[in-house]
């Protein structure tokens, strides 16, 4: 027999009975009937009943076991009595009669229980991660995720793709966050970066010649964390093609992504249309650029109906130039309850409230109310209603100034109103294109131009569209959003130099500065590159929606608190003096 298991505690049934066999594995729960002693024995692959009754040899030694002991125990397996069978599980029908038992690993007192849905707070989870990952909720997302993973190459191997790594230690390069930055011991004083993704690298292999590349690739950014972020490492499923226009890599994408929705989304449907939205369209309609789909809920501008009205605010706010007034259409929301819940929603945000027109039914049929209604009349408020095609029952929300200023909370207002009146389909998974980036933003205080996306997508037009208003220059950048979370982000390459210089040009970059400062690229794009484009999918935010976790730490094996610190393995650590000597650096403490 082998030395420490016949069978996994997930194999044994009835076809077993009367077999002595060997299983190793955690003390899930003891449990004490009588004077005999029921373990559930927990491995990898399930849970087996096993008990042990005072006429075992062991019986002394059992007594001793406690939660998260780590044990080997041989037994005979006999039939549960009728009536004490376990549906749950497979191994439901049979139980184990422990006969000899070796402690493979004692337990101290545990920081927290296994067995239970108890919850503790997420800086004792992250310390004992190794004891959270036992638990069988984060067992299963981690084997989710390993199998997503594989789905994924094999969906892009089949597809005619080739998976290259590129390099770990590399140049410092803006992406938009901070780097992470590696000291030389070879090089005193100068410093590599840790890649915040292989853009660069993904964009060379092209230009070598190579026509499909893909690898899941590990990305580090110094940043921020939020509960759809890692604050220091991530991962993603990193693409690149070239000879292609943007609607060939959305056609590339589509079939991988849904099929992987449709593997392992737990048979919640997957939308066929995946419908294209210009991000202005998007922030218009929905407040964010990576919209909510399942909400049907759009926003609408209906400012001309407050210009000059009796709404002093509004009126006045509208003769300042960039402003505009939104309506945020709530069908089913019109009742004065509803209102005042939102008007708290807001003020929670930071406003002062949100105006509001509800209709109901009135002596002379249905009737506008609220204090918005009786200030601008009901023509307006009639307007309104036809315009935002409402009703009886239905209300709407207004939100008012510069777009960008109200533009998030307006967002999150609408998700808002769709999930509180049962709106939104939260049973469905609502892919969306957002496309047409405008390249560049003008600075509101000192008006100077600047990359509002990606400087490196190629502008739609090429080297006669940047010859014109920078404002109206969109670039072939997409992003992919799913339930509320950008997934995708991508874009086709500006491949041309003079494109770029120009393209950098117009935000205030000088040929010399672009050349020092994307010399690889530069140099490259100089000896025939090939059009080309691609996109990175973020694996963590995929796993995180298919499991259902609403915070992204769910799906990682080790990550990260709050402060973007490893609380199990202490880092980020003090350097010992003799390390800085080595890389000749000096720590300056905060003043």
């Amino acid at each position: 027999m082998h030395d420490f298991r016949s069978q996994t505690c997930a194999e044994l049934n009835k076809s077993n009975v009367g077999q002595t066999v060997r299983l190793s594995g955690w003390v899930h729960r003891v449990r004490d009937h009588g004077g005999v002693l029921f373990i559930d024995l927990r491995d990898h692959y399930g849970m087996t009943q096993v008990l042990c009754d005072p006429d075992s040899p062991v019986f002394s030694e059992v007594e001793k076991l406690r939660s998260e002991w780590c044990v080997r125990i041989d037994g005979e397996v006999k039939l549960r009595g009728d009536g004490l069978e376990n549906p749950k599980i497979p191994t439901g029908d049979i139980e184990v009669y422990i006969r000899d038992l070796e402690v493979l690993g004692a337990a101290e007192e545990l920081p927290l229980m296994v067995f239970g849905d108890q919850e503790y707070p997420e800086e004792t989870r992250l310390k004992y991660r190794y004891l959270d990952l036992r638990r069988e909720k984060l067992q299963d997302n981690m084997i989710l995720r390993s199998n997503v993973v594989a789905s994924i190459r094999k969906r892009m191997w089949n597809d005619g793709f080739n998976e290259f790594q590129t390099p770990i230690i590399t140049a410092s390069s803006p992406e938009g966050a901070r780097d992470f930055l590696v000291p030389s011991c070879l090089h005193p004083g100068k410093f590599y970066a840790l890649p915040q993704a292989p853009q660069q690298f993904k964009q060379l292999i092209m230009v070598s010649g190579f026509d499909k590349y893909f690898q899941i690739a590990p990305c580090f950014r110094d940043e921020d964390p939020r509960a759809d972020r890692s604050p220091t490492d991530f991962y993603q499923l990193d693409i690149e093609m070239s000879f292609v226009t943007q609607q060939d890599v959305f056609d590339t994408v589509e079939p991988v992504l849904k099929g992987v929705f449709e593997e392992f989304g737990g048979g919640r449907p997957v939308d066929t249309e995946w419908p294209q939205i210009s991000y202005r369209d998007a922030s218009l309609w929905y407040g964010s650029d990576k919209p909510d789909l399942r909400n049907p809920i759009k926003m609408q501008v209906v400012s001309d109906h407050f210009r000059d009205s009796g709404f002093a605010i509004f009126a006045k706010l509208l003769e300042q130039d960039g402003t505009e007034i939104r309506a945020i259409p709530a069908p089913t929301g019109g009742s004065r309850k509803f209102c005042d819940r939102m008007n708290a929603f807001a003020q929670k945000e930071g406003l002062p409230g949100m105006g509001y027109i509800f209709w109901r039914e009135g002596a002379d049929g249905m009737e506008a109310a609220g204090p918005l209604a009786k200030n601008i009349g009901p023509e307006r408020t009639e307007a309104i209603r036809q315009q935002l095609d409402l009703g009886v029952g239905d209300a709407a929300f207004f939100l008012a100034g510069k777009p960008k200023v109200f533009e998030a909370i307006a967002g999150r207002a609408r998700d808002a109103i769709g999930q509180e009146l049962g709106l939104t389909d939260m049973n469905r998974f609502a892919f969306a294109w957002i496309v047409d980036f405008p390249i560049y933003e003008r600075d509101g205080e000192t008006g100077k131009v600047d990359f509002e996306h990606n400087p490196f997508s190629m502008p739609q037009g090429g080297l006669e569209a940047l010859s014109g208003d920078p404002l109206e220059v969109f670039g072939y950048q997409y992003d992919l959003s799913c339930n509320g979370y950008e997934l995708l982000s991508g874009a086709i390459r500006n491949h041309r130099p003079e494109i770029m210089f120009k393209a950098f040009e117009i935000a205030g970059y000088s040929e010399d500065e672009v050349r020092a400062r994307f010399g690889g690229l530069v140099n490259a794009f100089a000896y025939g590159a090939p059009p080309h484009g691609g996109c990175a999918a973020g694996i963590d935010r995929i796993v995180m929606l298919l499991a259902d976790e609403a915070n992204i730490r769910e799906v990682i094996m080790f990550p990260m608190n709050q402060r973007a610190e490893d609380l199990m393995m202490n880092a980020p650590s003090d350097p010992t003096n003799e390390q800085l000597r080595e890389l000749h650096l000096r720590v300056v403490p905060d003043q």
